[in-house]
């Protein structure tokens, strides 16, 4: 499995950075992670930050080193991510529990399937061409879903930035998840926040991605989003892979190959980072792994005794 990869963020007009990026890889499987934490609700970050976890978490424990079944692995870590942010905000007696959009990708046998709750997108390119991309959880593409509002408003109309699903609501997610996608090499899958899409048309995001390298394309297109923005600029935050397959030119930038990985060794962009208010106990409460087994065979006996009752 070989790919190229960046990443980049900027925190535009704002006091805080609230987005959260990063990716984890085996031998055989890659996840790649962005969360965007919602600004008009407390600590934003810290939400964005425990999904990223608790999915870089339970691809460790699950990738041996490539995930059995990777549609229920997304699921049931991003189900997960949201128990785990309502306990955060429980055991440190938070008046509004923290949320955050996400956005998630797993790629593995030359198949990539990603999952989302919120706005932050991801992007499928190949050739100049747009092959899939997310659809954003907002009331403005329901109305655009109904025809009750045209594409050419996505940028002005006063819905535009209203979500009816997140991570840490009251409300379970609808977690949205993608059909395998079958890559091949030189495909790029670009994650990224609300930040980057809202202010470059789609025309320059897949003009970027198909003339540049993504080393240059990620840090233009950030840039290019946050001058836009100027002083009320939003958090802006990219991901992208380019998908090589088995092999790849020796010269392309930013290179991984992961061939010669032990199976059982997992590398991860996605760390701890600061001490989160609250200190250590609660976070490591937040991530016990029996809790977390015994989470996955609930929703794994839930979902089976729902296609029971459906057949």
């Amino acid at each position: 499995m070989q790919f190229s990869v960046y990443q980049q963020t900027h925190i535009g007009g704002r006091k805080v950075n609230q987005d959260r990026m990063g990716y984890s890889f085996t031998r055989d499987a890659l996840l790649l992670v962005l969360a965007d934490g919602m600004g008009g609700h407390m600590r934003g970050e810290i939400a964005a930050t425990i999904a990223l976890q608790t999915l870089s978490m339970m691809f460790r424990m699950q990738a041996r080193p490539y995930v059995k079944k990777p549609e229920r692995f997304l699921e049931e870590a991003l189900q997960q991510a949201h128990w785990d942010i309502l306990a955060y905000a429980e055991a440190n007696k938070l008046p509004e529990t923290p949320r955050t959009t996400v956005v998630a990708c797993l790629v593995q046998h030359n198949c990539a399937v990603w999952a989302h709750c919120g706005d932050s997108r991801l992007y499928w390119v190949r050739r100049n061409q747009v092959l899939a991309r997310t659809r954003d959880h907002s009331h403005l593409e329901y109305l655009i879903a109904k025809g009750r509002a045209t594409e050419a408003q996505r940028n002005t109309h006063p819905d535009r930035n209203k979500l009816y699903n997140c991570l840490g609501a009251s409300q379970e997610p609808k977690i949205e998840l993608s059909r395998q996608a079958s890559l091949e090499p030189g495909d790029t899958l670009l994650l990224c926040s609300d930040g980057l899409w809202s202010m470059l048309p789609e025309t320059e995001i897949v003009h970027r991605l198909s003339t540049s390298t993504i080393v240059q394309a990620v840090p233009d297109m950030v840039s290019m989003a946050a001058a836009i923005g100027g002083a009320r600029a939003d958090n802006t935050t990219a991901l992208a892979i380019t998908w090589q397959g088995a092999h790849a030119a020796p010269d392309v930038p930013n290179l991984i190959s992961t061939q010669m990985l032990p199976e059982d060794e997992v590398s991860s962009t996605i760390t701890a980072g600061a001490p989160l208010p609250g200190g250590a106990d609660a976070l490591r409460d937040a991530f016990d792994e029996d809790e977390i087994e015994r989470a996955i065979a609930e929703i794994r006996e839930a979902i089976e005794k729902s296609s029971q009752l459906l057949k």
